[in-house]
């Protein structure tokens, strides 16, 4: 599998001016790349020769012909002597095997991954892979998001001298929440529904009303770091439940644990991206309601399912208020607006109480503009080109991963979303291939700041919501030339102190 690749030609880090036109070459190969992953073109169909495409898109041979070289040098492609180019065969890639944490919970007494991450990152990084908010403007509606918080703060300009006295929020964003979560299969009581400054100070609210300093939290394997974090800010312990790659959370695995709440992304979790099956979110929360245990779902990913029955929410089954709902729309329609919500079933007086009690009053004008971006009609237009895009992304990714990357890595395959989760040769360290990488500009989430064990040093996250262009490409494949010069190399101590097994 592994084949080497173009020098890595690192850029200044980009300036915050707008992005110039890619050069016609770059043009030509994006457009022959969307018919390839759209399936216009078929493995092993020959493409329109070089001459042929020069006259069609009114370019030089020599333009044409770094397109074609481009997409050989992605591995969408292949040249034949006499014949042309032709669409390569994709490799198959195996998926990461289904985790194996220990049957214990944990105390998370290290330091917080979040800021141990961000230690890590190097100046001027312009290959950035470790992410976990999008930060392409591409993906985005610029000036339908300005003209929104312009019409918001001139209908209520008197709210930005006074202070917000709606706790819970703004009647018409949990409107438009509510109206929103109908696409989940939830009908939610906007009344019931409190705004938070983000999913993730939501998913904090929850915690806090149902859990005490030495409870045990139960969470998929590997997680989201930042759920990690606020665990271990509240003296909680943590209980890993085997996840497959595709259909996440082991329900019996997490029926035989002593649990105080489960916290998960039933859908799109991060990072494997795993989606349950609906009948297993149905079990899910009849299980945990005959146990009398809370479920916090995060559906902060829900929506990139657009179109998809499987974008259904845990929630929907929910008849007893025993799942906190917990959801943004910063993934999927403006990262610069990270206002947050939650539908808390019972606990909804509690987590209320909590937020008045912090002074986590949140912002009128931005609640006012979010509402607007909601209730227009092309959300759902939206959300569908943002998929596709994400989707083109995905397929190049693993297309690149295949060709670069050693034989016998093992990538994840989620149905949506911008995350991948390489499992690497055991033995491996990706946080010494971090170390090689960040010194060239390169950067990814290595696999150990997704647990709180000692697991997943072979593993790597890799997020795609940053630019996406032939640099940011041949970084990719960058890393899969560094991991396959590091195999016979020693294990190198990871930066982060051993965790105390309790």
């Amino acid at each position: 599998m592994s084949a080497p690749s173009p020098t890595l030609a690192l850029r200044p880090a980009p300036s915050a001016e707008p992005a110039p036109a890619l050069p016609l070459y770059q043009q030509i190969a994006q457009a022959l790349a969307q018919l390839i992953h759209g399936g216009t073109f078929k493995t092993g169909q020959r493409l329109p020769s070089v001459r042929e495409t020069a006259l069609t898109r009114g370019v030089s041979i020599s333009t044409a012909m770094q397109a074609y070289h481009l997409l050989e040098e992605q591995g969408l492609v292949q040249a034949r002597p006499k014949a042309g180019y032709f669409v390569r065969r994709a490799q198959r890639i195996a998926q990461p095997s289904q985790s194996a944490p220990p049957q214990r919970s944990f105390l998370v007494e290290r330091q917080t991954r979040s800021e141990g991450f961000a230690m890590l990152h190097q100046p001027g990084d312009h290959a950035s892979f470790g992410g976990f908010t999008p930060q392409s403007s591409e993906l985005f509606d610029d000036a339908r998001l300005r003209m929104a918080v312009g019409r918001a703060s001139r209908v209520h300009r008197r709210s930005l001298t006074e202070y917000n006295k709606a706790d819970a929020g703004r009647p018409a964003l949990r409107q438009a929440v509510a109206q929103r979560a109908l696409h989940m299969g939830c009908t939610l009581d906007a009344s019931d529904i409190v705004i938070t400054a983000s999913c993730t100070q939501a998913v904090s609210l929850c915690l806090r009303a149902v859990t005490q300093p030495g409870d045990v939290v139960a969470l998929e394997s590997p997680t989201f770091f930042g759920y990690l974090d606020l665990i271990e800010s509240l003296g909680l312990r943590v209980l890993e439940i085997p996840t497959h790659p595709a259909t996440g959370l082991s329900l019996p695995a997490l029926d035989t644990q002593p649990i105080k709440a489960v916290l998960a992304a039933p859908t799109l979790s991060n990072p494997l991206g795993s989606v349950m099956p609906l009948a297993a979110k149905q079990k899910l929360v009849k299980l945990l309601a005959q146990r009398r245990v809370p479920l916090i779902e995060d559906v902060v990913f829900n929506d990139l399912l657009a179109g998809d029955e499987r974008r259904k929410a845990a929630k929907a089954w929910d008849t007893e208020g025993n799942v906190m709902v917990c959801g943004s729309f910063a993934k999927t329609l403006t990262p610069g607006i990270r206002l947050g919500w939650v539908e808390a079933g019972r606990w909804r007086d509690t987590i209320a109480t909590h937020k008045r009690l912090q002074g986590a009053a949140t912002n009128v004008v931005l609640e006012e503009a979010l509402a607007d971006l909601l209730t227009q009609g092309s959300y759902e237009a939206h959300l569908r080109r943002l998929t596709a895009h994400m989707r083109q992304r995905r397929h190049e990714a693993r297309h690149l991963i295949a060709h670069h990357f050693p034989t016998g890595t093992r990538v994840s395959n989620p149905p949506s979303g911008d995350t991948l989760w390489l499992e690497l040769a055991p033995g491996f360290s990706s946080m010494d291939l971090f170390r090689r990488c960040a010194a060239e500009g390169i950067t990814f989430g290595p696999g150990e700041l997704f647990t709180a064990t000692d697991r997943y040093r072979n593993c790597l996250r890799l997020n795609f919501s940053g630019p996406w262009n032939p640099v940011t490409m041949q970084a990719l494949a960058r890393i899969g030339e560094i991991t396959s010069e590091m195999l016979q190399r020693p294990k190198a101590e990871s930066p982060f102190p051993q965790l105390r097994r309790a």
